[in-house]
């Protein structure tokens, strides 16, 4: 029987090295494409043809991006909408990598179960956020760590703590999203071996192997969920992130 790991390795389609790097096209890299192309696809479609009374396609497109927006709203204010496509962008295409990992029978593969990709993906909104707190307030970015109005010596140990935390905040968006999308997968995989083994004890394959098999659908559905609600806690914190850098809060 595969070990529930085996559906994590990673596997070179095309083998690329440039500058003494190794640059190979491998199947998480084939899955991100398809991620890209699966939401441009769908973008496209729901955007081609606006109409004043939107079709399904339209309304699809047009609710997920509101639904953006207004998060951003609430949790950063009016300046938070010039953001919306970059979080857009960040949930979106997260949401296409957790679900495309969870079509059976096609060898589909989740990007986001490796915290190489969540990694990336981190760094990319902490970039942008440092950028914009140094672009809007400059040096005054610094007072954000900083707490008003506090005793120095207890402002200087509690800026350090806030500081510690600001730098972490990458590496616990990735390990989230990663470690979710991971245990999620293991537990699948572990379930979907109980079916077959208990399937087929003996001369009662029903009974030993309806249980499992019932957790096992229940597991999918509730996987699909952790999909999109991993997909939306990324983007929330990447939004709330944001509202430190624009506000100072």
């Amino acid at each position: 029987m595969a070990s529930p790991m085996e559906q994590f390795a990673i596997t070179v389609i095309h083998p690329i090295r440039a500058g003494g790097y190794d640059l190979s096209f491998t199947n998480s890299s084939l899955w991100m494409a398809v991620a890209l192309a699966a939401v441009a696809v769908f973008l496209f479609v729901g955007t081609a043809r606006p109409q004043l009374v939107p079709g399904r396609w339209q309304a699809a497109t047009e609710y997920m991006y509101d639904f953006v927006r207004k998060m951003l709203d609430e949790n950063v204010g009016p300046e938070g909408r010039k953001f919306a496509p970059l979080i857009f962008s960040v949930f979106i295409f997260v949401l296409a990598c957790n679900l495309l990992g969870l079509i059976p029978f096609v060898g589909a593969f989740t990007p986001t179960s490796h915290v190489a990709v969540t990694l990336g993906l981190a760094l990319l909104v902490f970039a942008i956020v440092v950028a914009v707190g140094f672009w809007k307030h400059g040096l005054h970015f610094f007072s954000l760590f900083w707490p008003k109005d506090t005793f120095f010596l207890l402002a200087a140990f509690v800026a350090l703590i806030e500081f510690l935390s600001f730098l972490s905040r990458p590496f616990t968006l990735a390990i989230r999203l990663f470690a979710n999308m991971t245990a999620g997968h293991v537990l699948l995989k572990v379930f979907g071996t109980f079916v077959v083994a208990l399937g087929s004890f003996g001369a009662l394959p029903y009974v030993f192997g309806i249980l499992p098999l019932a957790v096992n659908v229940a597991l999918s559905a509730l996987e699909v969920l952790i999909a999109v609600v991993q997909a939306y806690v990324f983007a929330l914190l990447a939004s709330i992130y944001l509202n430190d850098a624009i506000n100072l809060h």
